[in-house]
């Protein structure tokens, strides 16, 4: 398993658990303990976990706006932490390239969600992307990419 992918399972984990109790001070250091990581994985884990900590607010109205007939509480845990965690290193963490966090938001929601939540889950990191200002330059290394996988 690659060291990304690795850390945002670890990610999603922490979230979840953040959603639940509401803090990290407690645990965290715990679940550290329970599961040895490569530096690299931990490193960017927290930084995965802290920035959709810190943006939660903005996230989640970013999520509800985007999600027809449903609202952020009512989500399942599961699938709005993929989406917190996806969206945030949509938005924040410009060295990933969109089709990749997109394509590990689907293997997070294969993995610990159902089948529904993949499309669902897709269909909301898509319309972000499609539709947030924030995002042109991926929208625009995204379009590079399917001209060079044309020609």
């Amino acid at each position: 398993m690659g060291t990304r992918r690795k850390a945002r399972e670890c990610a999603l984990q922490i979230l979840f658990q953040w959603d639940v109790h509401g803090d990290t001070e407690h645990w965290l250091e715990g679940y550290w303990e329970q599961r040895r990581v490569a530096p690299d994985v931990q490193a960017f884990t927290e930084r995965l976990v802290y920035g959709a900590m810190a943006h939660r607010e903005e996230l989640d109205v970013l999520i509800g706006n985007s999600a027809t007939n449903w609202t952020v509480d009512r989500m399942p845990i599961v699938d709005r932490n993929i989406l917190r965690l996806s969206l945030y290193e949509l938005i924040w963490v410009p060295d990933v390239p969109a089709k990749v966090t997109v394509n590990e938001a689907i293997e997070l929601a294969k993995a610990f969600a159902d089948e529904e939540a993949k499309r669902f889950i897709n269909g909301i990191l898509d319309k972000v992307l499609r539709d947030d200002p924030r995002l042109e330059s991926k929208r625009q290394e995204m379009a590079l990419e399917e001209v060079k996988g044309q020609g």
